[in-house]
């Protein structure tokens, strides 16, 4: 199963001010485009609790599923609540018959699928913005390294980066 990343950051790397800001309300048309063009096809989003209040609704022809120990405040078709350990997760999925899965945040859930290894590439839009503080990409110090596969202008400022993820203690330097 290929497992990726999705996220948006701004140029000094935050994916948001504070946890109750989604991050589409900063980003370009662009980095939302390719959000719903490569989660679309996948099929499968993951994402935090938070995350998925800050959106407040299920995502149009994709399964959610979200990461949460507490119930969700509301139930909706087509999202589905979670707390498996991300292997089992993955291997239920598998067994569903989707092939693909976007893990679409937050920092905690980032970095959760990281420290299990699970993930394969990372989609990174960078966003023309500066914030100066606000939350980081990951939680946790993550114990890999990334190699640009590709890097794409999505407008005029905007700029993915697409990275395959290699697990290890060995960083390039």
């Amino acid at each position: 199963m290929k497992v990726f990343i999705i996220a948006v950051q701004t140029v000094d790397g935050f994916i948001a001010r504070k946890e109750s800001e989604p991050s589409f309300a900063w980003t370009s048309g662009a980095d939302k485009k390719n959000f719903v063009e490569r989660t679309k096809k996948a099929g499968v989003v993951i994402m935090g609790r938070k995350t998925f209040e800050t959106i407040g609704k299920p995502l149009k022809d994709r399964l959610v599923v979200v990461y949460s120990h507490k119930p969700l405040s509301k139930q909706f078709e087509g999202v589905e609540q979670t707390d498996k350990a991300p292997r089992e997760l993955l291997q239920e999925l598998a067994g569903r018959g989707y092939s693909e899965v976007a893990v679409c945040g937050g920092a905690s859930i980032y970095s959760l699928f990281l420290k299990e290894r699970v993930v394969d590439t990372l989609y990174l839009t960078l966003e023309p913005r500066l914030f100066g503080t606000g939350i980081k990409l990951l939680s946790e110090p993550f114990d890999g390294s990334l190699q640009l596969a590709s890097s794409t202008k999505l407008a005029a400022s905007v700029l993915l980066l697409e990275y395959t993820i290699t697990y290890g203690s060995s960083h390039e330097k």
